[in-house]
């Protein structure tokens, strides 16, 4: 097995990690070593490296690896809150769902019809399997700090697919994408502050307590 691909596997393992743990702060761990992973595995994939590629390694690392998660991180010491209690679905059942939805993954991905240098590669069923795990997140969970961290997971698998076209894509377009990603985190923690004021907790479910007046 490759470099790529011993990388590659870790991005699906950290999946597994953060759907699995029900320490908010385990969560955001899991997401920043996903995003140093990613860095590294767009240096990896390519077997000629230049600058445009390097930058982008770098900015991905930095930014998914270690900027939006010290930001989470603050989010969740201002909210005062440890752990995702009573999540829409349980833990064991989100493993269930991400182990299915990988291998499902894996299985469509055989039958896609890729350029040769992608073809057996796990490429594609990382990225699928990611942007799924993501969404298993987002609909699973009831903390917003770990919505935002399903959004993050979701984003890495576009990313992921991303590196296949890199060579082929214009250096502003890598650099837009990570700024709206940027200001969506910027936007999510605008939300995470009014969430606090008005009722104490980081739990998305009491937002059905709000009435119009």
């Amino acid at each position: 097995m490759g470099f790529a691909s011993t990388l590659l596997v870790i991005v699906l393992l950290l999946n597994f990690f953060m759907l699995g743990a029900s320490r908010v702060r385990a969560v955001i761990n899991g997401s920043a070593m996903q995003g140093v992973v990613l860095g590294l595995l767009a240096v990896s994939v390519h077997a000629h490296l230049d600058l445009e590629i390097v930058l982008i390694a770098l900015v991905a690392g930095l930014v998914k690896g270690l900027l939006i998660p010290r930001m989470l991180m603050k989010a969740m010491r201002g909210g005062a809150i440890r752990r995702e209690v009573e999540p829409l679905v349980g833990f064991m059942p989100s493993l269930l769902l991400c182990a299915v939805t990988t291998g499902g993954a894996l299985v469509f991905s055989s039958t896609l019809p890729l350029a040769p240098q992608h073809a057996g590669s796990l490429l594609v069923p990382t990225s699928l399997a990611t942007v799924l795990a993501g969404f298993l997140l987002l609909i699973t969970r009831r903390k917003a700090i770990t919505q935002v961290v399903g959004y993050l997971v979701l984003e890495n698998g576009i990313y992921v697919m991303g590196l296949m076209l890199l060579e082929a894509m214009p250096f502003l377009v890598e650099v837009g994408v990570l700024l709206d990603l940027f200001v969506a985190i910027f936007v999510m923690g605008i939300i995470i502050n009014h969430i606090n004021r008005e009722f104490s907790s980081l739990d998305t479910s009491r937002l059905t307590a709000l009435r119009e007046e």
